[in-house]
């Protein structure tokens, strides 16, 4: 508890035994009206005078109908009532009203205040200060002070302070503050590292890449501190409802007090009564149990899903993906590691190693998916095989001269066009043919590797109840095939381009919502035309952090039905805080306009709701 709060509960406690000692005075002395006035008095003002203030505050600003003011007008006209003729003094009820929303008020802080708190972990990975070697000497700066290219030094225990790349040591990262996962990421010379990490063991120099405020950890914020501003659906109703149920509440209050004593034929004797119940409706009619715990709700599940490394943009987001009925894939690099490995080796007319010698040396500067996976196949570049003349033919494969002979790497077309005999191959993947001239030597199978987790992931989200899962993909439906029933999608689509993805989400989204997941850096158009675009796999990638509603930071395909489910959940406690709040405030304004329902009973109906209302919010963090 903060120093703010601990004052406020010190005010209530003393405010609370000042009202009792003004109780056992009335009720042991016989005190004029006036005299029990400045008695009560005491706690009264000791307990409101900054909700007074506030409402003074409201009335020059033009905005009255908040809590502060309509709580305001209905003590002092309690305190005041008793000076009417017929009318009973209502002093302990009208300070008990006062004191009971200053502890309602309280409790809606410290849970604002937890809720905060819980995930002030993300406020962490920002670090305050950055050691940086300057002029031959280690100086500890302010991040933002650090220019590109300079060198930090990281500390075991240490914070990155900015994005950059190792330029000496060797060391692990715990990657938590911004994966949502503790499993340690080994660096070394060369590897990129993400500021907000915390150094674990080995020194470490790093060159920064990126100035502080464009550094991962700072977009992270930036993205979690606004996300209020895309407010949901639900946050919206409760602004527009506010707006237009306070003043039609206190119309109804003045309503109350005045027309019924009218007609009574007695309205000297009769107003005092009706008077009463217009104040208690009046303090019922305050809307804060909305206006307070549907936002938080929000708030807190973003909250909740940041702990785990999934980052929503906003409400409006979470309201979306809770609905969600459709999930598309991207396949390369989402269902799949997207790293392309030599799987089989097919020779012909020479061994295996032979052949993929020759293919090595043809590709050897090329950055082709499939070229690096050749290289990685033999690394041994350096056996004093003399290779020249390395062409590379657009969409068909290369050719060079290795030891003074004409190696040709490629399709199958490539292989028709100089005159090689190639075999069909009954593998599925990427089928690399090679030809000595036009003399076939044989082909390697090149494939992806399905991610280890993807059919479970796909499993969670029918489980979910999830109706479509979807694979989408540029590559053969050959390919494709194999991996949709390694993963069990619903349904794929293969040989798309880019254009064509966004024509199916299109499609798909006639039929509900639509979410797109994908590894963000080739799918941006698609990203942005879902419903819900889920860029995962986004540790360092500005493309999916841009394009994307939802980040994860990590490659865990398990986190999209995490999403999902705390989406769901979310949602669930915004409308059961909607519901109860609306359901007790209806019945207990009918009960006050009635005369049912004393003023305590009204306190609990604004105060005792929200407070339930807003413990009930904080349930959301719990991813």
């Amino acid at each position: 508890m903060d120093r703010e709060n601990r004052n406020k509960l010190i005010k209530i406690a003393a405010s609370a035994v000042l009202l009792a000692v003004a109780v056992i005075i009335e009720k042991t002395l016989d005190l004029r009206t006036w005299q029990l006035l400045l008695i009560y008095l005491v706690p009264y003002l000791l307990a409101g005078y900054e909700t007074l203030g506030e409402a003074v505050e409201s009335l020059l600003e033009g905005e009255p109908l908040d809590e502060d003011f309509l709580m305001s007008v209905a003590t002092i006209g309690a305190l005041a009532i008793g000076f009417l003729p017929g009318a009973r003094t209502q002093f302990p009820e009208a300070v008990f009203v006062m004191l009971f929303f200053q502890v309602g008020e309280l409790f809606e802080e410290l849970s604002e205040e937890r809720s905060r708190r819980s995930i002030s972990h993300l406020m962490d990975i920002r670090p305050d200060t950055a050691e940086v070697e300057r002029n031959g000497s280690i100086i500890t700066v302010s991040p933002d002070e650090v220019s590109v290219g300079e060198i930090v030094v990281v500390k075991p225990g240490g914070k990155v302070p900015m994005d950059g790349t190792v330029y000496e040591g060797r060391s692990s990262l715990n990657t938590v503050a911004l994966t949502g996962e503790s499993l340690p990421r080994d660096v070394e010379e060369g590897d990129a590292v993400f500021s907000g990490c915390i150094n674990t063991s080995g020194l470490l120099k790093v060159r920064v890449t990126r100035p502080f405020g464009e550094s991962t950890a700072s977009r992270i914020l930036d993205l979690v501190e606004n996300a209020s501003e895309n407010k949901s659906r639900s946050e919206k109703f409760i602004t527009r409802f506010a707006r237009i149920y306070t003043p039609v509440v206190v119309g109804l209050a003045v309503f109350l007090a005045v027309v019924p004593p009218l007609f009574s034929g007695a309205f000297g004797t009769a107003f005092p009564i009706w008077l009463y119940r217009a104040l208690t409706f009046l303090i019922v009619s305050c809307p804060c149990a909305l206006v307070i715990s549907v936002p938080l709700a929000f708030f807190a599940g973003i909250g909740g899903a940041s702990r785990k490394g999934i980052l929503v943009k906003g409400g409006s987001f979470l309201e979306t993906l809770a609905k969600t009925g459709t999930v598309m894939f991207d396949k390369t690099g989402t269902l799949t590691h997207g790293v392309f490995e030599v799987t089989a080796v097919h020779p012909e007319t020479l061994d295996a190693h032979e052949l993929l010698h020759l293919a090595a040396h043809v590709e050897r500067h090329s950055t082709h998916p499939v070229a690096v996976s050749l290289k990685n196949a033999f690394p041994g570049e350096d056996d004093g095989c003399t290779v020249t003349g390395i062409e590379e033919i657009a969409g068909k494969g290369a050719r060079a001269e290795v030891n003074g002979k004409t190696v040709f790497v490629g399709n199958s077309t490539l292989m028709d066009e100089v005159g090689a005999a190639w075999k069909p191959c009954t593998h599925t993947g990427t089928i690399v043919h090679v030809s000595l001239g036009d003399e076939y030597a044989g082909h390697i199978v090149v494939s992806d590797r399905v991610k280890e987790n993807a059919a479970a992931a796909i499993s969670s989200l029918r489980g979910l109840g999830v109706e479509k899962t979807v694979m989408l993909t540029g590559d053969n439906p050959e390919v494709a095939a194999e991996v949709a029933a390694a993963v069990g999608v619903d349904e794929f689509h293969a040989s798309l381009l880019p254009q064509d993805k966004v024509e199916m989400v299109d499609r798909m989204r006639g039929q509900g919502t639509v979410a797109f997941v994908g590894d963000g850096i080739n799918d941006a158009p698609v990203l942005s035309r879902a419903d819900v675009g889920i860029a995962m796999g986004a540790l360092g990638s500005d493309a999916a952090i841009e394009a994307a509603d939802v980040v994860l930071m990590d490659d865990s395909l398990g986190k999209i039905a995490d999403a999902v489910r705390i989406a769901r959940k979310t949602l669930g406690i915004a409308g059961a805080n909607t519901c109860f709040a609306i359901g007790v405030k209806v019945i207990v304004l009918v009960l006050a306009a009635l005369g049912y329902a004393p003023m305590w009973l009204a306190v609990f109906a604004d105060v005792g709701v929200t407070v339930l209302a807003v413990l009930n919010s904080m349930r959301a963090l719990k991813a």
